[in-house]
């Protein structure tokens, strides 16, 4: 029961006389509103403290009437995104309809001017990087418009001018359905107390949890505290903010709970149904026609994985993803056959330049056993140190560069690739399908960045084979305009260093009996490791020499 179904039924318990007191002191109070919310949810959510509020689940439940509701009653400075700015069509059109003349509409800058200086702006942030158009003006209100649209990355560094002068409130709204793609997983991390059904400590819709958000080398976790006030992680200062959750239903807006509606909702596909109809965050996201590898095989690999490597087996391979510096980070991705453990991210700040080869070397060696071959990304060049470093010691390292041509060919012999990077990410995509005989024999962590990586590249089949989506595309103008980096906000960095660990390195199809004589005479840590054996083909291992 919301607050305001609790507050209509004690009014309704009331003499006649104190009843139309009531209402008449609720008539005086929005007098001056322009838009009044909808009893239950909508209302809710409007007099809601919390200063991140996510709002919405089924289709229908006034996501957008409440954005605009708000920022014309109570912002000073507000702005309303869509993830497209040519897609703000229909809130400009809603927006007119409440504000009438009340304000001036700039068409070209899509921003309401009230005679006081209030104003209300619509914007869009379609590339990752687009929110810099926006940075630098304080607002005292933030919406999103369909927030599982959004990068993280583009709402949380908004954010960052979320602020007034002191006594103003500031708040974000973030309206949304569950989103429909990977693009969208961070609501369920930004929201997990209401929408992970494994959080360790559920909260209740509407109830305040506050949390704060660090970032480090574009990646953001969220750290959940007891209560508001400040919070010192590595050093540094962090303000927790409150954040909530209500859910609303198509039901609870009479302009749109209609049976042609409904039935339109009815008639979609799952689990674009479920989403859309019941507000089922945890319902399937829906996978590209044309998705690479599938969201659920994924999923299923990271359920496998538990916090040990198989007993009897070697660690096989490091795929290591080298830093360009900047916000990227050096990722090394250990692989024991199938199972990988926690990925080693280190900071490119942590990296000397004047000599990064060494230091990565270090850094490598320190992670790897049983003479494991290291899979070195030379894309770029920034593998080159450490390539030349590893190969000048006589460590065995493989230089693994995306873009070069593969003879490698699909499972049944049918298809070859493009490139490298494809034969890869390819083989990947075989590995984790369930339906081989055995099944999947991969198991990966849980880091939600790796999931993110390994879903988002889509597939053509060309005249020459399997083409995997590039990482990145640049326009004419040297502008980063499509590719995984650009549909996902950062680099696929994690997923490039697991897939480079699963390309080379022996695996138990071909080496299981040397396996086992070697831990019969006395383990991996000083026998040599096995030679690949293998039928039909040319050992990977005897290919590299």
């Amino acid at each position: 029961m919301s607050v305001l179904d609790d507050l209509v039924q004690r009014v309704a318990q009331l003499p006649p006389e104190q009843q139309a007191a009531v209402y008449r002191d609720a008539a005086d109070a929005t007098a001056d509103s322009l838009w009044v919310p909808n009893p239950g949810p909508q209302t809710d959510a409007y007099f809601s403290e919390a200063e991140i509020l996510l709002y919405g689940g089924q289709a229908g439940g006034g996501k957008t009437h409440l954005e605009l509701g708000w920022g014309i009653n109570n912002a000073d400075s507000g702005i309303i995104f869509r993830r497209e700015r040519t897609r703000t069509d229909g809130l400009e059109k809603e927006g007119r309809r409440i504000i009438g003349e009340r304000a001036s509409f700039n068409g070209s800058d899509l921003e309401w001017a009230w005679p006081n200086g209030k104003t209300l702006k619509l914007g869009g942030m379609n590339g990752p990087d687009d929110w810099n158009g926006y940075a630098g003006r304080e607002r005292d209100y933030m919406a999103f418009d369909e927030g599982g649209e959004f990068l993280e990355m583009q709402i949380a560094s908004i954010l960052a001018w979320l602020r007034a002068a002191p006594g103003k409130r500031c708040r974000a709204v973030i309206g949304s359905n569950p989103p429909r793609t990977s693009d969208g997983l961070w609501m369920l991390k930004w929201f997990a107390p209401w929408l992970d059904d494994k959080f360790h400590e559920p909260a209740k819709p509407g109830e305040l949890r506050w949390a704060f958000h660090v970032t480090a080398n574009d990646e953001l976790t969220v750290h959940w505290v007891d209560g508001p006030g400040e919070y010192e992680v590595d050093g540094e200062q962090y303000t927790a903010k409150s954040f909530t959750f209500i859910p609303a239903s198509l039901s609870d807006n009479p302009y749109r709970n209609d049976p042609g509606y409904r039935a339109r909702l009815q008639s979609l596909p799952e689990p674009l149904r479920s989403q859309l109809l019941y507000g089922k965050f945890s319902a399937g996201m829906k996978d590209a026609a044309n998705q690479c590898i599938p969201t659920d095989w994924v999923r299923a690999a990271q359920a496998r994985w538990v916090d040990r490597p198989p007993a009897g087996v070697p660690m096989c391979a490091i795929g290591v993803d080298c830093t360009g510096g900047g916000k990227d980070n050096m990722v090394l991705a250990p692989r024991y056959d199938g199972w990988f453990a926690r990925l080693k991210k280190i900071p490119a700040k942590m990296i000397p330049a004047e000599n990064k080869g060494a230091h990565e070397a270090g850094l490598v060696l320190a992670e790897r056993h049983h003479q494991a071959t290291v899979v070195v990304d030379m894309g770029g060049g920034y593998g080159g140190p450490l390539y030349e470093h590893l190969h000048s010691n006589e460590i065995e390292a493989v230089s693994y560069k995306g873009a070069e041509k593969s003879t490698r060919r699909t499972a049944d012999g049918k298809l070859g690739f493009t490139n490298k990077r494809s034969a890869a990410y390819w083989k990947v995509r075989e590995a984790l399908d369930p339906g081989q005989p055995g099944g999947s024999p991969m198991a990966i962590p849980p880091d939600p960045r790796l999931l993110a990586g390994l879903t988002a590249p889509t597939f053509e089949v060309t005249p020459h084979g399997i083409q995997v989506e590039p990482k990145e595309k640049y326009n004419a103008q040297g502008k980063l305009s499509g590719g995984v980096k650009f549909k996902l906000g950062f680099s696929p960095d994690e997923a490039d260093a697991v897939v480079m660990s699963w390309y080379e390195g022996p695996r138990y199809a071909t080496n299981a009996q040397d396996w086992i004589a070697a831990r019969d005479n006395g383990g991996f840590g000083k026998a040599k490791r096995p030679q690949v054996i293998s039928s039909g083909r040319q050992p990977l291992s005897a290919r590299r020499r």
